[in-house]
């Protein structure tokens, strides 16, 4: 009973010998030096050839419990990690496969319908270098269903030959996150002197040939309002600026200390898809890939468009219908009619209570203490006269204004009215309060606002909200504004996904 098992463990021995021989005479390796000086691989494959039909001839039987006890012994080294000297040529294949493969996706870009959302995620860490925002990774591990690449990218600031330390904790701190979430994939982290040069350095190198990514998704800057550093937005703004640059598409998650964990489960709900602006249809996609994962598996998709009152809105569903059904997508379909209004006294005042506090943070450098004080006073003085302001004669004539068209995107036009109006600002406290706000500001806000009572009237019970992300504007004095805008176009919804497309098609109608 023993002898024939040993017999082919002798005989699986020689087979191996050879067979790593062959292995490491096709990849090559550099230290792979045989001293026989007329060895040749075919010689080491009819070894282990021979090795294997002397098994079966024999008793095909023991063989197969002889090579069952070896690949558990195998696997069992492999699990307990156990030191080796002799190398492992199965990672050599591995290299060389990886090798082979990223070649051949050099060729050119990738089809549209082999297109999938490659992630460079990027984290914020604290002061002491452990994630901020751990639900990141979490949204990040439930669209694996689109088997894609993954990279989580980090910036430490400071010099690199001081905080090399720091980046190493850094990155261990991340691997472990990685392994609690069950993120597969890789860890880029950073040492800059500033964090928007590191993350502008992550969104160039991160990746390595056809292997790059194709989206970058960041959290929002919470607190921005209050903060006493500008930068924590700027660096925001900045980024969205890069990836806009670069081609990427862009996604922000807000209020994600809200979004589900991997053990949670969604037994109803739905996933609304605001559909404002065609960007290459990741609106589509990723709530598609999101009802893969078994947290969101037995949520609905609702898309809704915005038809204006010269749209034919039957026309408009019927169209969309056909095209989701191409598609291949299930999904209910809404049409929703924005009717032009006139632009409310609210607006107007919100508005100016925009401009004004934007104006005084610019002109008046003053101290945390007397920032908030300030600001206070004008958020007091516009709640006591916003209902004495409805019968103002200068502001009837903007509440009975006829209503413009807007988009929530900035024009060179846009910014440069912005900018000849800055050049005629107050440059005191008492003109400031009587500062007029800018109409195109007024108009963006009117649609902003208009926008978020219409979404949060259909989707406030929703258990995802996907927006078209506005652009930027092109001058980084609107930067505050538009912050405000995307605070007002999301007020009142718990879970946000801001989506920003790249410029190409990222779905296809042929399977």
């Amino acid at each position: 009973m023993v002898a024939p098992i040993l017999s082919m463990f002798f005989l699986m021995c020689y087979l191996f010998v050879n067979l790593a021989c062959a292995v490491q005479t096709l990849l090559r390796t550099p230290n792979w030096r045989p001293r026989f000086k007329y060895y040749h691989w075919a010689l080491s494959f009819l070894g282990m050839s021979m090795c294997l039909a002397l098994m079966f001839i024999s008793s095909w039987y023991y063989a197969i419990v002889a090579m069952v006890i070896a690949g558990m012994i195998y696997k069992y080294i492999e699990f307990q990690g156990a030191e080796k000297e002799w190398g492992d040529g199965i990672r050599g294949l591995s290299l060389s496969a990886a090798r082979y493969a990223l070649l051949r996706l050099e060729v050119g870009p990738p089809h549209t319908k082999n297109w999938r959302p490659q992630l460079l995620v990027l984290l914020k860490l604290d002061e002491d270098l452990h994630v901020k925002y751990p639900r990141l990774l979490t949204f990040a591990s439930q669209l694996k269903a689109g088997k894609g690449l993954t990279i989580v990218g980090s910036v430490v600031q400071g010099n690199f030959l001081e905080s090399y330390g720091e980046m190493q904790a850094a990155e261990q701190a991340i691997k472990h996150m990685m392994e609690i979430e069950r993120v597969k994939g890789f860890r880029q982290i950073v040492v800059a002197s500033k964090v928007r040069d590191g993350i502008m350095h992550l969104i160039q190198s991160c990746g390595l040939g056809g292997m790059k990514h194709n989206t970058v998704m960041m959290g929002w800057p919470y607190g921005w309002r209050q903060s006493e550093d500008p930068r924590a937005w700027k660096t925001f703004i900045n980024t969205v600026r890069c990836t806009t640059a670069a081609h990427l598409a862009l996604m922000v998650p807000k209020n994600v200390s809200f979004y589900p964990s991997n053990h949670e489960r969604f037994t109803d709900g739905n996933i609304d898809v605001w559909w404002i602006v065609h960007d290459g249809g990741m609106l589509m996609l990723l709530p598609f890939l999101l009802k893969l994962h078994k947290v969101w598996r037995k949520c609905c998709m609702r898309i809704f468009t915005v038809a204006q009152m010269e749209d034919n809105s039957i026309q408009m569903k019927k169209d969309l219908a056909t095209f989701l059904y191409q598609l291949r997508i299930e999904a209910e379909v809404e049409v929703v009619e924005m009717h032009d209004s006139d632009i409310s006294a609210y607006t107007y005042e919100r508005t100016l209570m925009m401009e004004q506090r934007s104006q005084m943070l610019r002109q008046m450098r003053l101290s945390s203490t007397e920032r908030e004080r300030e600001a206070q006073l004008v958020k007091d003085r516009h709640s006591l006269v916003r209902m004495g302001s409805l019968y103002s004669d200068e502001e009837e004539e903007v509440v009975e204004a006829p209503p413009e068209k807007v988009q929530m995107t900035w024009t060179r036009e846009k910014c440069e009215a912005e900018r000849r109006n800055r050049k005629n600002a107050p440059e005191n406290f008492r003109e400031l309060m009587s500062l007029k706000p800018d109409q195109s500001n007024v108009r963006r806000m009117h649609t902003a606002v208009k926008l978020n009572e219409v979404i949060v009237n259909r989707s406030h019970d929703a258990r995802l909200v996907l927006l078209n992300m506005p652009g930027p504007p092109r001058d980084t004095e609107g930067d505050e504004n538009y912050m405000e805008f995307l605070e007002v176009l999301t007020e009142g919804l718990e879970r946000v996904l801001l989506v920003r497309g790249g410029g190409r098609e990222v779905i296809t109608i042929y399977s």
